[in-house]
């Protein structure tokens, strides 16, 4: 099964967005995932690992819920 983890910056106000991308993944896959899990961060991070792999980071990527999840598809 796949584990999936959103680290988002608090100090940013982040927790919005990574309840919505969490709230997305488990409505799109169910089962089919261990757990998403939210770790606090700071300096700006949002980024999403998918069983250790990056998937999304907001540093490098612009932020898109639908490309989050077709990139988390690839690996349930």
């Amino acid at each position: 099964m796949t584990e999936v983890e959103i680290e988002y910056c608090v100090p940013c106000g982040f927790l919005d967005r990574a309840e919505n991308v969490q709230h997305v993944l488990l409505s799109t896959f169910g089962e089919k995932l261990d757990a998403v899990t939210l770790r606090t961060g700071a300096n700006g991070v949002f980024r999403v690992t998918v069983d250790g792999e990056r998937v999304f980071d907001k540093q490098e990527d612009a932020f898109d819920v639908d490309e989050i999840t077709r990139q988390v598809r690839e690996y349930v």
